[in-house]
């Protein structure tokens, strides 16, 4: 007897948690989540070349889906993975890349918003991964918020970073 597939809301939950599926990715699952919300980045300036209100309101959104999805769905999340934080479960970096990219200098052409991106996935993911004091404590939070605050620090961390670097580095434009 085989099992009956997963109905379609819990189809749509798992691929929400997992950042459309970049949790299933290989090797780093995490930092596939971080260059997922990278490459929403940058579609958006592209699209727009470089219009810093469309850029930052895309950040925005997408910080605020993924962090209402990981709260939303941190205790499906727990139970379908069978842990508090599952590496499968990536919409928290998607949350913490967005923010770590909000509100960039963006610089005159492409080369700046790549630059944007490649500062910003660097420090968050560093970040993500060393988890300074407040980073590894927030995580100790109960379910989707447990999952997502360490992001989010890392995220504050990362931009502040990238902020410092690219107002250093890149041209005004």
């Amino acid at each position: 007897m085989t099992t009956p597939p997963p109905n379609r809301s819990h189809a749509i939950a798992r691929l929400a948690i997992t950042g459309l599926g970049t949790g299933y990715l290989p090797v780093a699952p995490g930092t596939w989540g971080s260059a997922a919300a990278c490459g929403v980045f940058l579609a958006a300036a592209f699209a727009t070349a470089g219009s810093q209100p469309w850029v930052t309101g895309a950040m925005a959104a997408v910080a605020l889906a993924a962090t209402c999805g990981c709260a939303i769905l941190g205790r499906f999340a727990e139970a379908e993975f069978g842990k508090k934080d599952p590496g499968q479960v990536t919409l928290d970096e998607w949350a913490g890349q967005a923010v770590a990219l909000w509100l960039l200098p963006l610089g005159g052409d492409w080369r700046g918003w790549l630059a944007a991106a490649g500062v910003a996935f660097v420090a968050f993911r560093l970040f993500d991964i060393l988890k300074p004091p407040p980073v590894d404590q927030v995580q100790r939070l109960p379910h989707g918020w447990g999952i997502v605050a360490d992001d989010l620090a890392a995220g504050v961390y990362a931009n502040l970073v990238a902020q410092i670097v690219l107002r250093l580095w890149l041209p005004a434009g």
